[in-house]
Formats: C-alpha cells, structure tokens, sequence
C-alpha cells in the first residue's frame, strides 16, 4: 500500500511540475503580431515595430543575465519592467521585448553593455519547433524553414533569428522556439 502510494504521489508531482513548466510563460505580455497564414509548424507574420533592449550574446549566460539586471531595476530610473515572451536572439545580439507601456519611455540603461533598440516592422515566415537549445537544433529548423519558403515561393529579406518562449529549467519536449525569417511582401 504504501509502494503505491508512494507511485501516486510521485506522479502527481511530475505532473505539478510540468504544469508549471507550461504555464511558466502564460503571465507575461508577448510580442504582438498577425498571422496572415498557418500550415503545420509553419506561419506567416507581421511584427509590428517593437521597442528592445539588446546586449551582445555571449557562450555563458551573462547576456541574459545583463538584460535581466535592466528589467530588474538596473536602469537611470531603477524602475523594475515586465519580464516579455519571447527572447529574441538576432544576429550577436540577445533581446528582450519591451512591454507596450515602455514603447514611448523606454527607462536608460544602467550599463554600457545594454542599449534600446527598435526592431522594425516586419513580415516574418515562422518555424516552431520543441527540444532543447543545441548546436544543431537551430540551423536545422532554419534548413527547413528555407526548404518550405522555396517550395511556397517566397522570397528571404533578410537574415534568419530565433525566438524563445520558456525558462531554461522547462522540459526540451516542453518548449516552445522558434526561426523567423524575413520576407518580401508582394504588392
């Protein structure tokens, strides 16, 4: 009796915990944009133009950490912001979202490495994928992307970047990124 119970209640922990996993990113304000198509994993976008805040990335995971420090008071005005969904990685450059009430007065970062950012409107084809964050996880999702653009006829406009959704302690199975890529927009 007590084996099972001891079963039961290990279940039901794994289970507490993957909720919490799932949900971690259900509070907090995410990038606004439209989707103009949806096949599979696969989606059109249009991004708006958004206010960022960017540092250079680094191997450890002091880029995160820099950016984490502005939203939590380590800016001129020491005003703690709200944590956004995604992280963008865009070039060498990690980025948070800044939350919309920050778009007209963006608080001046405290420190050198962190500056503000515009990320211009845009039209974006969009790949989700799960698992964790590897050396070959990206380029293989943007290797599909492309392949799915050329057999939609669609046309790159600039470089590939990635999205993530969830904290690092979630379940690879668990997350949610993504590649974007750029694209024409046909008139």
């Amino acid at each position: 009796m007590m084996k099972l119970f001891a079963i039961v209640a290990c279940l039901v922990l794994i289970a507490l915990g993957i909720a919490a996993c799932v949900t971690s990113r259900a509070g907090y304000e995410t990038a606004p944009y439209k989707v103009i198509r949806t096949e599979g994993d696969f989606e059109i976008r249009e991004y708006p133009e958004m206010k960022i805040v960017t540092t250079a990335r680094d191997a450890d995971n002091s880029s995160f950490m820099r950016l984490f420090r502005y939203i939590d008071g380590g800016n001129v005005e020491k005003e703690k912001i709200a944590m956004t969904t995604p992280v963008f990685m865009v070039g060498e450059k990690m980025a948070f979202v800044l939350p919309e009430k920050h778009k007209a007065a963006t608080p001046v970062p405290a420190s050198a490495q962190v500056g503000v950012d515009t990320l211009k409107a845009q039209r974006v084809a969009v790949l989700r994928y799960s698992g964790s964050r590897t050396q070959d996880s990206e380029p293989k999702a943007v290797a599909k992307l492309e392949a799915w653009m050329q057999q939609n006829k669609l046309n790159q406009a600039g470089a590939p970047f990635s999205a993530y959704y969830d904290p690092p302690w979630t379940p690879g199975f668990l997350r949610r990124n993504e590649v974007l890529v750029p694209v024409k927009v046909e008139h």
